[in-house]
């Protein structure tokens, strides 16, 4: 693919716009980010705050810890941390600097203000609209469809800041069009393309996930699933690749201050793409010209799979970027299209359906699931085995098979996903 082609530059602005820092889980610190933008426009601090929120995002928040808060859960600690600490000037890394003072003040600020959490009208998937009162003076903010798409803010009836809105992340506005994503154009672009088109960003990536990864494996976190799989399956790379991807999402679903470089909005999904794939390059002795190729297909692949489910579903993430990671180790392994393609299909038909129940310390088992099943799509490809159109979800065809699991995400699991919110929840009207 040449660099003048439209897809090579589409390619490199989609990379732009996924593979951005994010500190803590995406869903909290985007309703942070909203509250310190909204903060920023109501001048000082609100006596009382209004949160409405679509049901995934609900779901996302409720039981993941909200860093530098000193270990505070859930939607209203999010937004008392973006509005006493947050700097929004640093989007996703709004929270990224508190000091133990600002520590102390997000939790006199809970135990002293109204904080008023209410699930949201209509069929947007992602959506959070703040509203930040102080005596006669209220401003509303609205983010919907991806984590820092501020499509709302009005102060006092006064419509500061306008934009669309639609039910299909990959079609909302200021994303590039991710219609232009298929398998074989990804391959033929990350097998042509410059690396040094690429190579700030992914290298970030590699560095920033590697660490939280590490991080994982050395301190406690969460259930500390790294740490399982490796006292359990030792240290060959086919379990390496899934614990220390699983370590990193230990980290980051139990309040570690590192930040990340996520993937389709999601910090484990960023993880989940890239660790598995540096650990196999490492392995297999591949230069780090190769390694950054890899972890480019990993990531393109992850996004394009994705792009069908929407940004947030009752489908689990992690499969897409597990699925990717695979194909990606099917081409550091000497494999091309043929070999990447099955490696999708095979994973797909083994994992996908695995449900996302929110974020929470069980998203590391999640993901070294899908890690196993990326890697096991590569291992049946290599013995000459695969699943065929028919089995299943499996069509004839990765793009069809991918379109199919599309369709599953986005489509057929809406009762899914209400469901399990009326579960986690405890609230059996849940509409």
């Amino acid at each position: 693919m040449e660099r003048t082609d439209p897809r090579y530059r589409n390619f490199i602005q989609i990379l732009h716009e996924e593979l951005i820092p994010a500190m803590g889980c995406t869903e909290p610190i985007s309703l942070a980010y909203g509250a310190a933008k909204a903060r920023e426009v109501l001048g000082c601090l609100p006596d009382r705050i209004l949160v409405e929120a679509s049901g995934n995002i609900i779901k996302n928040v409720k039981s993941v810890v909200v860093p530098n808060t000193g270990g505070l859960k859930g939607i209203e600690a999010a937004a008392a941390a973006g509005v006493v600490a947050g700097q929004a000037d640093r989007v996703l890394e709004v929270i990224a600097t508190v000091s133990d003072e600002q520590k102390a003040a997000i939790r006199a600020y809970m135990d002293s203000h109204e904080i008023v959490v209410r699930p949201t009208e209509g069929d947007v998937v992602f959506d959070i609209i703040l509203t930040l009162t102080a005596g006669e003076d209220s401003v509303k903010l609205r983010i919907s469809d991806y984590h820092t798409h501020i499509v709302l803010v009005e102060k006092n009836g006064t419509v500061l800041q306008s934009a669309g809105t639609t039910t299909d992340a990959g079609d909302a506005e200021g994303l590039t069009d991710h219609s232009c994503l298929n398998v074989q154009d990804i391959v033929d672009f990350i097998e042509s393309m410059e690396v040094a088109d690429v190579a700030e960003l992914v290298e970030r990536q590699i560095d920033y996930n590697y660490a939280i990864a590490q991080e994982g494996m050395t301190n406690p976190y969460g259930a500390n699933v790294g740490k399982v799989l490796k006292n359990h399956y030792g240290d060959d790379v086919k379990f390496r690749a899934r614990y220390m991807a699983a370590a990193g999402s230990d980290a980051r679903m139990n309040g570690c201050e590192m930040p990340v470089i996520i993937v389709s909005g999601s910090g484990n999904q960023g993880i989940t793409a890239s660790v598995p794939v540096i650990e196999y390059a490492k392995e297999l002795g591949a230069s780090h010209e190769t390694l950054l190729r890899a972890v480019t297909l990993s990531d393109l692949l992850a996004v394009h799979m994705k792009t069908g489910i929407g940004r947030l579903s009752a489908y689990c993430g992690a499969v897409c970027a597990g699925c990717a990671a695979g194909a990606a180790i099917s081409w550091l392994g000497g494999g091309g299209l043929r070999e990447i393609s099955h490696t999708l299909v095979n994973a797909l038909a083994t994992i996908s359906g695995m449900v996302c129940d929110g974020a929470k310390a069980s998203c590391a088992a999640k993901i070294a699931a899908s890690v196993d099943a990326g890697i096991l799509g590569w291992q049946m490809i290599q013995d000459d085995q695969q699943f065929y159109g028919g089995d299943g979800i499996v069509t004839k065809g990765v793009e069809n098979t991918i379109d199919n699991v599309g369709r599953l995400g986005r489509v057929g699991m809406r009762e899914t996903d209400r469901e399990i919110l009326r579960i986690m929840t405890g609230q059996p009207d849940i509409p």
